[in-house]
């Protein structure tokens, strides 16, 4: 993560990392599959090459350089291998290197490695001009049965009035179940930037009203100096209002907000880093959504961020176009394909130009208008990236602009053909069209001759895929669940890893209805009553019906 911010954008490299991180890992936290980044017992080994271990893992070893600062973090890692070059190590070998190395007692760090599940922080913040102190206040909420963990909230404060930066970043140690911590000398009221650069793998949470929550972050997404959190910001006023459709409730204020933030940052000059702009120009994921839902439904989720999208789309549709034109026209300029910083950020800026223009769908002229340009720039490509931000535009395409989908999927097909790698991605992106008939076309392509489930790349291409295709994946009339459980016990047989993977797409059914739940339950219970049966599987299985 840190070569590859170095070498690109650190904000960028960083959102990427947390997107993963939430996408995955929040997930697992979330389910029967939770566990501590060193699992205490396991019946297969093979269950835990997880994102917990792995991606959290990681973001264990990142707090410690935020704890420590980078120069202390390089004087533990000294120690660490003049203590421990060429030996086996444990976890308390590293933690007792990075203290010894800096003077300082990580004993209580140490609960990062035994508790499971996403810790939640509550914030709130107050100002007394009397005394110009201004103080936040976090209480933390954890799995841990050894008491609070040590979290690392890097904090800045910027000026409500002027946005400049008052309080440049600090690392606040919330080690308290509840902890106060006090800036004085503030001459003026702040708004406070909490947990810059995601300094810690948590849930962090306001409580203050949504509203008033709501200003503080449009403030945010105008003025912080963090990139990152300049980023998070736009992400939670998306959220907001995509969950305020979700519910049908009035979401005028906040359409405000977003239409500020979505047109200052179309509007701004990137520099070099088009890849920022577009992220801040992007929506979350459902994936990501779903996890700040209770009970999900992943039908009228889609459809309420569809139905943002295109509001959005429709509103800044001629500064859309127009930015997107101007992207192409300097991609043909330039002429050769070139794979530097400016050049990726500006195929990812135009890619998401493409992705909102086609949301504007409604009519068959509409439609048509979609096909064209995505048809266009599917033809043009000089690298796949263009290209398949192109297929994955136009395989949910129907009515009118059915015979340009088709058309371009058989064209991929015979552009990808001689190369595997390329060609799971033709199978991928047919698993994840938005159309009615989707789960009929992966049966259909399940028996295409270039697929099989021996080949557990090309069947995560599509199975896998497919189950990440929420709203028809989720269907509530349960021929999802079916098909992926029929597929499940067949390559059990095949290889039990792969199995015991694809089961974590059932093993959730309790964050769903009552009639979802049941008919993701009931597959699970067939599975557990499989004779033979992996013990790779069998753990996955029994641990989610428990």
């Amino acid at each position: 993560q840190e070569f590859s911010g170095d070498m690109g954008s650190k904000p960028v490299k960083r959102i990427e990392t947390v997107k993963g991180l939430r996408g995955r890992q929040f997930n697992e936290d979330a389910g029967p599959m939770s566990h501590p980044i060193r699992p205490d017992s396991y019946i297969s080994m093979d269950n835990f090459y997880t994102a917990t271990v792995y991606s959290k893992g990681a973001e264990v070893i990142g707090m410690y350089n935020t704890l420590l600062t980078p120069a202390g973090f390089r004087k533990g890692m000294d120690l660490y291998f003049e203590r421990h070059d060429g030996s086996a190590v444990t976890c308390d070998d590293f933690r007792a290197a990075m203290a010894d190395a800096n003077g300082v007692n990580l004993d209580q760090f140490a609960k990062w490695y035994s508790t499971p599940g996403t810790p939640t922080v509550t914030y709130s913040s107050s100002y007394d001009a009397e005394s110009e102190t201004f103080t936040i206040t976090f209480t933390q909420e954890t799995k841990s049965t050894e008491g609070p963990l040590h979290i690392p909230i890097s904090t800045g404060l910027l000026d409500k009035s002027t946005g400049e930066e008052v309080v440049p970043t600090k690392v606040l140690e919330l080690k308290e179940t509840t902890q106060s911590f006090e800036f004085k000398g503030v001459k003026g009221n702040v708004v406070p930037s909490i947990l810059r650069g995601f300094s810690a793998p948590v849930k962090i949470v306001s409580s203050t009203d949504s509203k008033e929550d709501e200003e503080a972050l449009a403030f945010l997404a105008a003025h912080d100096t963090d990139g990152f959190n300049k980023w998070e910001a736009g992400q939670k006023l998306y959220t907001s209002l995509i969950f305020q459709n979700l519910k049908g409730e009035d979401a005028t204020q906040t359409l405000d907000y977003v239409s500020e933030a979505f047109g200052r940052t179309l509007a701004s000059d990137p520099g070099n880093d088009y890849s920022i702009k577009a992220y801040a120009l992007s929506l979350p994921s459902e994936a990501g959504l779903s996890e700040e839902l209770d009970v999900v439904d992943p039908v009228a989720l889609r459809k309420a961020r569809k139905e943002t999208k295109k509001a959005i789309a429709r509103k800044f549709e001629k500064e859309i176009r127009a930015q997107y034109e101007e992207l192409t026209k300097a991609m043909e300029e330039d002429g050769e394909f070139k794979v530097d910083t400016i050049s990726t950020g500006r195929r990812m800026l135009r890619n998401i130009m493409l992705d909102y223009l086609c949301s504007i769908c409604d009519s068959d002229e509409e439609k048509m208008a979609c096909a064209t340009m995505a048809t266009a720039q599917f033809e043009s490509a000089h690298g796949l990236t263009d290209k398949m931000a192109a297929l994955q535009s136009l395989v949910s395409m129907n009515g009118v602009a059915a015979d340009a989908r088709d058309s371009a999927i058989e064209k991929f097909y015979d552009f990808a053909k001689d190369d595997a790698l390329v060609l799971d991605k033709w199978f991928s992106v047919q698993a994840m069209a938005d159309l009615p008939d989707v789960l009929d076309r992966v049966k259909v392509l399940k028996n295409h001759p270039d697929f099989t489930l021996t080949n557990p790349n090309r069947c995560r291409s599509l199975i896998s895929v497919f189950t990440m295709n929420a709203a028809h994946y989720h269907n509530e009339n349960g021929e999802g669940y079916k098909f992926v459980g029929d597929i499940i016990a067949e390559l059990d047989k095949l290889n039990p890893q792969v199995s015991s993977r694809s089961a974590g797409s059932l093993i959730q059914w309790r964050r769903y209805n009552e009639a979802r739940g049941a008919l993701m339950k009931a597959e699970l219970e067939k599975l557990s009553k499989m004779k033979p049966i992996s013990d790779d599987l069998f753990e996955v299985v029994s641990r989610g019906l428990k």
